[in-house]
């Protein structure tokens, strides 16, 4: 008979956030495929040509390439894997340069840790770089590596560019279907998104919309940057994005309405999805019901036009509304003007130069303690501390946790492996499968990961030092003692580690969202300025949204105060939603608000933001909103009422 667990053995809640694992997508198959055989076939052409040590090595520059390959469109794949294996391949050399060297490898290792931390806080694939460059060159002066110096570096990028190369195969037959694949999707979460209207799953919905515009949008333009807008294709796609625009702005008005569209209204976007991913051009008919009202009349309009963009060959982006030069970002600069900018701001960034004197310091540190300490395998302290510091991987606390759990977890499996597998060819098919749990694992969580790359990394380790199961206490406690450097010396003496971000961004996207209401109602800001400031403000409550939820994770009081500011992000969507759902109804004959009106709100959405950058709970506040109860705007002072009211502490 089941019973309940005293109060006390309750798990807190930070920690089952902690360790339950992330809903995740089906499993990349492709991807999949491409682990086990970058991952295999170099060991395999190792051991045929006597080399077993240098197809080790291969193996491990396969193995950074499968954790870059997370890219749908192939030119992202090419950034995400092939720029990374430059800087992989520099900091192995740079650690092999000072391997034996002493002190001169301590103080090599952490000024790489410094450059490491700053570029990795420019983007994703600084980011995967700077990981690279830093665990490399950890690898580099810590383990003997085989031949001359040349060597190594080489092998280690030719295993990360075979799993490019695999990527890449299927290009000349698939060049584009990625791309039209993820704007077909952001139309079919549109269609979720208006069925939804008039359900409690609406805000589900809407961030769903939010997530898959991003990720379409970065899959075009950055395509584009390559093409400069001359590529039909591209401009075709981009018309097609900029023209569901003002569908997924009827749709607030839709869900204000409290009335659920026809059945026929999500179909249609459904059926403009299917000819968006098969390239159909030509008459698209809608099987529309007559519009009952203004919202419905509203829908069906951007439908019509958007059916228009889909089936022209040859859209002008100009008729959308969204000029070439209005687009969400604009058109991307040049590579060179990209780079400068990215490495002036880094130079010039409080952000920057804080985290990376703080993975220096947790390097350094773990650097001279193994240069003191007689520590076995010495380099995997650093290697721990590498991961678990990352900015944009999430919680340290969290990775710690997990990083350790995970690591037991995988030397459970590689124990087993070592025990009953006999080295030489048989290491071949066990990596072939073990490789094939890393793509499979990896969108499941941190630990996850962790788990399915330990086995693997023990293994082709014993490949290069033949120590067998004598490698795996050092490896826990190596990675045990990496945790808890990083937990001290990058997240305890840190204050700001102990205090939630989301008040200050939150703070930010309520002053953008001021601006927005301002600009929202004001004949003279341009449709296309509007859209691109709410898109960016969705983006920019994604993010918050990220954060909140990276900030649960942390132990209490950290955890407490995050889960405090969640009301008040979903008012601030609210507000946003009021304000385009407004827009809507003046565009369909309501009579616009007066300027009293409109600057009463933008007053108290500013006094909000201004107190929340003040305070670290949240606080009482007015909510003495008042106006004519017919007005188009009444909608929003319910929502801004709402929103400062929830600030107060109850």
């Amino acid at each position: 008979m089941s019973r309940e667990f005293p109060i006390g053995l309750t798990p807190p809640d930070w920690l089952v956030r902690n360790l339950r694992p992330q809903p995740a997508p089906p499993v990349n198959r492709p991807a999949v495929a491409r682990a086990a055989i970058a991952m295999s076939l170099p060991l395999a052409v190792g051991l045929a040509t006597g080399h077993a040590t240098y197809g080790a090595l291969a193996s491990m520059g396969a193995l950074s390439g499968v954790i870059g390959d997370t890219a749908d469109a192939y030119r992202m794949r090419i950034l995400n894997i092939a720029i990374p294996q430059f800087f992989g391949a520099l900091g192995v050399t740079l650690g092999a340069l000072v391997y034996g060297h002493g002190w001169t490898a301590v103080a090599t290792v952490t000024c790489v840790a410094l450059v490491s931390g700053m570029i990795s806080t420019i983007g994703a694939v600084a980011s995967v770089s700077g990981l690279l460059l830093l665990l490399n060159s950890v690898i580099g002066a810590g383990l003997p590596l085989p031949g001359p110096w040349w060597l190594a570096p080489a092998l280690m990028s030719g295993g990360g560019l075979l799993v490019l190369a695999l990527a890449l195969l299927a290009w000349p037959l698939r060049s584009g279907v990625p791309e039209r694949a993820a704007v077909a999707q952001t139309y079919r979460t549109v269609a979720e998104l208006l069925a939804a209207g008039a359900t409690d799953g609406y805000e589900d919905a809407r961030q769903a919309v939010t997530q898959s515009l991003n990720q379409s949008y970065d899959l075009v333009l950055a395509r584009r940057a390559r093409h400069h807008g001359r590529s039909p294709e591209l401009v075709r796609l981009l018309a097609q994005l900029n023209a569901i625009t003002p569908v997924v702005e009827a749709a607030p008005a839709a869900h204000q309405a409290g009335r659920p569209l026809p059945p026929e209204v999500p179909e249609a976007v459904r059926h403009l999805a299917d000819a968006v991913e098969t390239g159909y051009s030509g008459p698209i008919g809608l099987n529309i019901p007559a519009p009952a009202d203004h919202t419905s009349r509203a829908v069906e309009q951007t439908l019509r036009h958007t059916a228009e963009v889909v089936g022209s060959r040859s859209p002008d982006l100009r008729t959308t509304g969204l000029a070439t030069s209005d687009d969400r970002l604009g058109r991307p600069a040049a590579l060179r003007v990209r780079a400068a900018g990215a490495a002036r701001d880094v130079v010039m960034s409080g952000d920057s130069w804080r985290y990376g004197l703080r993975l220096a310091l947790c390097v350094g540190l773990a650097q001279v303690l193994v240069s003191t300490v007689p520590v076995p395998r010495s380099y995997w302290v650093a290697l721990t501390i590498t991961f678990v510091l990352k900015p944009d991987f999430g919680s340290v606390f969290s990775r710690a946790l997990l990083r350790a759990l995970g690591t037991v977890a995988g030397l459970v499996v590689a124990a087993a492996v070592l025990v009953q597998v006999p080295r030489g060819w048989w290491d071949v098919p066990v990596i072939l499968l073990l490789a094939t749990l890393i793509p499979a694992l990896t969108p499941r969580g941190y630990g996850y990961q962790t788990a399915a790359i330990t086995p693997v990394i023990i293994l082709l380790s014993d490949l290069l030092n033949h120590q067998g199961t004598a490698l795996l206490l050092p490896r826990l406690l190596d990675s045990l003692m990496g945790c808890a450097i990083a937990l001290v010396a990058g997240y305890l003496l840190w204050p700001e580690s102990w205090h939630t971000r989301v008040g200050d961004r939150l703070a930010n996207a309520v002053a953008d969202t001021a601006r927005y209401v301002e600009s929202a109602f004001r004949p003279d800001t341009g449709g296309a300025a509007r859209a691109r400031m709410r898109r960016r403000l969705y983006r920019d409550l994604s993010v918050v949204r990220t954060e909140f939820q990276r900030a649960l994770t942390e132990p209490p009081p950290t955890g407490r105060r995050a889960a405090a500011w969640w009301p008040l992000v979903v008012a601030v969507e609210r507000i946003v939603d009021a304000t385009t759902a407004a827009r809507v109804h003046i565009k369909q004959g309501a009579k616009p608000p007066s300027d009293a009106e409109i600057d009463q709100v933008v007053v108290q959405l500013r006094e909000l933001s201004d107190g929340l950058r003040r305070v670290e709970t949240l606080y009482a506040v007015r909510t003495d909103l008042s106006g004519p109860a017919d007005s188009v705007l009444e909608p929003l002072r319910q929502e801004v009422a709402a929103a400062r009211a929830v600030t107060s502490p109850k």
